[in-house]
């Protein structure tokens, strides 16, 4: 790489078109989070009540640049309307100076009438830059994937390269680029740098969609869906680009949720994606660290929901093995697992408790670099104020999650650190129950704010997403996507769904909405499990006798071995990589049920029993709540 393409920081924007709201809200917003600048989408500007001169003000007294107004439209290569279009650039450049903006995202046309001709497109955008440059302004030329001639930026690009005008450039869009199967060049065959006038970036699922439509209501932010921006933006920066990376993102529900969460998701997806791409300059960030498990659970009780966790767990067979009397924390544990109570009314536990009802409050990370891990989380813009109340003391690494989870980074040795912490309590007994770890946490989310968490855990907590699935409920579609982390030490499954009747929209329709409904634990031997529970009085969902009958026909499996998963409620799974076994307590205390798993090789959650499971669940609850 030459020395004019060193690698420098970046400046970060927003399209206002991406957050909800007021435009003033959008501005607010953006410059909450640290964003150091914004598009001006035209339609925000008409529908604000003050003068483009007040957005201007507003902006800057915000600390926010203005780095680009849109869009024109339409403009190039339409016979007998030059004129026009050229008196209609001219408002928008009166616009774009009360606004203290210099540069116009001008959009290849779409208009059936649009002639292919490239020479008369270079010499409508010589006469559109020209008028921009005797004002000081200049235009940035943008090939729409649905535009009627022009839907490759290397078309656009020849096209400002035939107009060779020092006020025309080219604008790129991740979106437009990767959506067509496109990609962009090395720095050999690439546009110079400084013809590169803005980079807009955004992500998608992969989707069987026209352009247009894909692009109106499935962007997401990087990182969030499934093309290659990454690449993109690095082969861009690697060209000698240095502009502002700005989002610029169409999504239902981004516009229905509030702009404070989008803006911050936003900023957090721009800066893993220079991480990634290795494009940010300066230090890299922190790394998220290898992750060594999950060293506590902390639930937020009152006093009679802690009687019963502490019943329901020692049937699970923990021993209660500490307690912080004056904190209000007992502590239990079976294997590698530790289970904190807090029923202290005077801390953050008891206020999660009042508004919740008993459900998580803190989850303990064992790391291999806490320190790191906390100054990645700062990095990325998330809240790690300390906090010293139930399992935690002043001097814990606390990160917070979107809704509001408390996450305590811990060493390597987390357990131990726990441990420590609690004056030990004398026991006979011995933890029975044959638990070993925590295998998985599920959580259920309201739609809008899945891409959101998915975003925290991936930038912040390094886990990777696994292949997105759907489970039929009874009452509707529950889309699930698991997020694990290298060695799958931590799991996290979140599940969504547009259907209030089901089992995921009945817990997400509740006002005290528990953040993790689901914990599953594994053992070496889950038949031994079950009956050790079952023998201390614990419940097993029940599983219809269908389901193994059908079993036979599933797998290769020994009669008196389906016999045995039917005795015991176990259900099964098997793929390429090994087999799982797993079996459900019944739901209690707010929603939140236990899973009882052991894996053979198998890394899955065992989607394909999981439409049996739901739909038990659902008539457990219907037969338990009868409307």
């Amino acid at each position: 790489m030459s020395a004019s393409h060193v690698l420098k920081p970046r400046p970060t924007s927003i399209a206002t078109v991406t957050l909800s709201g007021g435009l003033r809200e959008k501005l607010i917003a953006a410059a909450a989070v640290g964003f150091d600048g914004v598009e001006i989408f035209e339609n925000d500007l008409l529908a604000y009540a003050g003068s483009p001169q007040d957005v201007g003000k507003l902006a800057r007294d915000l600390g926010l640049t203005i780095v680009l107004y849109q869009p024109f439209r339409d403009f190039e290569a339409t016979p007998g309307r030059l004129a026009a279009n050229l008196d209609r650039a001219e408002r928008k450049f009166d616009v774009m100076q009360q606004l203290g903006v210099d540069l116009l995202l001008a959009c290849s046309n779409t208009q059936a009438d649009a002639v292919d001709d490239d020479a008369r497109a270079a010499a409508d955008l010589y006469a559109l830059a020209d008028r921009a440059g005797a004002r000081g302004l200049r235009i940035g030329y943008e090939a729409l994937s649905w535009g009627r001639r022009v839907r490759r930026w290397a078309r656009a690009w020849d096209i400002v390269r035939k107009a060779e005008h020092p006020a025309l450039g080219l604008v790129l869009d991740s979106f437009h680029t990767l959506c067509v199967g496109d990609a962009f060049p090395g720095p050999d065959e690439a546009p110079p740098g400084d013809k590169i006038f803005f980079v807009q970036l955004a992500d998608a699922p992969r989707l069987t969609l026209d352009p247009l439509s894909w692009s109106r209501h499935h962007r997401v932010f990087p990182g969030q869906g499934q093309l290659a921006v990454a690449p993109f933006l690095k082969a861009v920066c690697e060209a000698g680009y240095a502009g502002p990376l700005s989002l610029e993102v169409f999504n239902d529900n981004f516009r229905a949720a509030p702009a404070l969460a989008i803006a911050r998701d936003g900023l957090r997806s721009l800066l893993a994606l220079q991480d990634e791409a290795r494009v940010a300059g300066g230090a890299p960030l922190p790394a998220a660290g290898t992750h060594r498990g999950v060293a506590y659970l902390e639930f937020a009780v009152d006093q009679r929901a802690r009687e019963a966790f502490a019943a329901r767990f020692i049937e699970l067979g923990f021993v209660h093995v500490g307690a912080r009397p004056a904190k209000a924390v007992d502590l239990y544990r079976q294997g590698e697992i530790a289970i904190a109570l807090n029923a202290d009314p005077r801390g953050e536990a008891g206020g999660r408790a009042r508004v919740c009802g008993p459900s998580l409050h803190a989850i303990g990370l064992a790391v291999d670099a806490p320190a790191a891990a906390l100054a990645r989380g700062r990095a990325f813009r998330c809240e790690a104020s300390p906090s010293d109340d139930g399992v935690r003391d002043a001097s814990s690494l606390v990160l917070r999650t979107p809704d509001r989870i408390l996450i305590e980074l811990l060493g390597p040795e987390g357990l131990g650190e726990v441990l420590a912490r609690f004056d030990p309590i004398e026991q006979d007994q011995q933890a029975a129950g044959g638990l070993r770890r925590i295998d998985h946490l599920a959580q259920a989310i309201p739609l809008q704010e899945m891409d959101g968490i998915a975003l925290f855990l991936t930038a912040v907590l390094g886990l990777s997403a696994q292949q997105s699935f759907e489970i039929a409920d009874p009452h509707g579609l529950i889309e699930s996507r698991a997020l694990v982390s290298d060695g799958r030490a931590l799991a996290l499954p979140l599940n969504a769904t547009k259907s209030a009747d089901t089992m995921t929209g009945r817990r997400i329709a509740r006002p005290e909405r528990p953040a993790v409904h689901h914990i599953a634990f594994e053992t070496d031997d889950i038949f031994a499990a079950v009956r050790s529970m079952r023998a201390r009085g614990a419940a097993t969902l029940s599983i219809p006798h269908n389901y193994y009958e059908d079993l036979g026909s599933r797998f290769t499996l020994d009669s008196e071995f389906v016999n045995r998963l039917e005795r015991h409620s176990v259900m099964y799974d098997e793929d390429e990589t090994g087999h799982f076994l797993h079996a459900y307590g019944p739901a209690f205390a707010n929603g939140l049920f236990f899973e009882i798993v052991e894996r053979k090789g198998y890394s899955g959650f065992g989607a394909p029993n999981a439409p049996v499971r739901v739909a038990c669940q659902a008539h457990e609850y219907e037969r338990e709540c009868p409307t």
